[in-house]
């Protein structure tokens, strides 16, 4: 079974979101089952921050020796920071994907909007 923390949202497309120290602002990236999914990932792609994302646009691209898969933005907001640390070391994905494998930060529109996502539970049925 995947490793499930049960303090972040998560989305039917394997994104997650993990609140951080500043209000409404949280880290997205991919669930360990979608990390686990694509197998070695070697190369992410982010977008500039700075970025207004609509809910479910996709912001980048990340890519494994198994296949190339979009990223997408699992509730409107403004990217205030990406994980540069990625380009050095994708593989950080595999190894530690709700912790240093985190993708971008991001300032959420509207934080009410979390109601819509999964938690952990939820996921973990959409993943059985």
């Amino acid at each position: 079974m995947s490793d499930l923390p049960t303090d972040l949202y998560y989305t039917e497309e394997h994104e997650y979101l993990k609140a951080t120290d500043e209000d409404g602002v949280f880290l997205v990236g991919i669930t360990d089952y979608a990390q686990g999914e694509l197998g070695d990932v070697v190369f992410v792609e982010l977008p500039d921050t700075g970025v207004t994302l609509m809910q479910m646009e996709v912001f980048g691209t990340i890519e494994a020796v198994k296949a190339v898969s979009d990223l997408y933005c699992p509730l409107k907001g403004e990217v205030v920071d990406v994980n540069a640390e990625l380009d050095d070391d994708p593989s950080l994905v595999n190894s530690d994907p709700y912790g240093s494998g985190w993708m971008i930060r991001l300032k959420l529109a509207n934080p009410d909007d979390l109601e819509g996502l999964l938690r952990a539970d939820g996921y973990a049925e959409h993943i059985a």
